[in-house]
């Protein structure tokens, strides 16, 4: 069977952590915008898409139906899907870099992601934490877009991160849950504030943790999270009389009747729970738990895990805004306690 001509010029890149459904409606987006598909084009089949790009039929069939609820496609029944708008408008093709993807990262992709809608093609790309791949993926791709919104965490090679992401015009930049000392200039950013974040959700939870005999952060060694948090830990205990420790490895710590751990890594709540009930303690009477980053998850575990967390949805949403506003300004981001069982 003969081809459908529009596969020259689509692509789904399988590098890319863009869904996949998005990349091949943002590729359609983009041959009608070159005039390679015209007004009324029928499109080849749902069939047809999921057999050449080896992806599921209900991928395919989600692509059309997102260009069919933004208005660029249209559909007739027994014939399919043709052009229905021959002039979209899709202003922004935004390069976003995750250091990974996680539960909340997910959530700040996807609100981001809503916000811009049909106003953006998003390129979407994790690097790993790793500094080398960062770099690669900046140099080959900057000058195809008109924004660049970068998640920072490296695992090494910090020193180098500021000379790069220098190299990107600011007007294309933003940054997002981090500031970073050595970048300059005006551009956008969206950051939390690790530090005082820390500060204030533990003294909201002041109460509860004086019910224990000390605090102790899980913060492993040769982390890229941000040494804030463990700054904001050490002034909240010294400023109100708590005994505290910093723990770089709880699968070696000893856990005590009486202590209250918090967990900035999913594993070392998993392995956490785990020693606690080995030994027969509770989670929420004898051992206290406090976890980073809000998922559903967490409050479902052991009738509730209490988490002090960034709002991520108003983090994408605010980054979206910000492209859609043309503006550089730098927006510190809600940070929220959510008091359950578990403390």
């Amino acid at each position: 069977m003969k081809q459908h001509p529009v596969f020259k010029y689509l692509f789904i890149d399988d590098f890319s952590a863009t869904p996949k459904y998005y990349q091949l409606a943002n590729a359609i987006i983009q041959t009608i915008a070159d005039g390679k598909l015209q007004q009324d084009d029928i499109l080849p089949s749902i069939n047809e898409v999921s057999y050449v790009f080896e992806i599921s039929r209900d991928t395919a069939e989600k692509a059309y139906k997102h260009l069919k609820s933004i208005g660029v496609l249209g559909s007739v029944p027994g014939k399919g899907y043709y052009v229905q708008n021959a002039h979209p408008r899709q202003p922004y093709k935004i390069l976003l870099l995750f250091n990974k993807l996680s539960e909340h990262k997910k959530i700040i992709y996807d609100s981001f992601a809503a916000r811009l809608g049909e106003h953006a093609n998003i390129d979407f790309y994790i690097y790993n934490s790793d500094f080398s791949l960062f770099k690669k993926l900046l140099s080959q791709k900057v000058n195809d877009y008109t924004h660049v919104v970068i998640l920072p965490h490296f695992r090494e090679r910090w020193e180098h991160v500021d000379e790069v992401i220098n190299t990107i015009p600011k007007e294309k930049l933003i940054l997002l849950d981090k500031k970073l000392k050595g970048v300059s200039g005006e551009y956008g950013g969206v950051y939390e504030n690790f530090r005082e974040d820390i500060y204030s959700a533990l003294e909201q939870a002041k109460d509860r943790l004086q019910q224990y005999q000390a605090l102790k952060l899980i913060y492993p060694d040769n982390t890229y999270y941000p040494e804030e948090i463990q700054e904001g830990f050490v002034r909240f205990c010294q400023n109100y009389a708590f005994p505290f420790q910093l723990v770089p490895d709880i699968l070696t710590d000893e856990i005590r009747r009486g202590d209250v751990y918090i967990n900035i890594r999913e594993n070392d709540l998993v392995a956490l729970i785990e020693k606690i009930m080995s030994e027969g303690l509770q989670v929420g009477s004898d051992i206290g738990v406090i976890s980073y980053n809000e998922t559903p998850l967490k409050k479902l575990i052991l009738n509730g895990i209490t988490t002090i967390s960034t709002d991520f949805k108003a983090m994408g949403e605010v980054a979206a805004q910000l492209i859609l506003d043309h503006s550089r300004a730098q927006i510190e981001v809600p940070f929220n306690i959510n008091l359950r069982p578990s403390l």
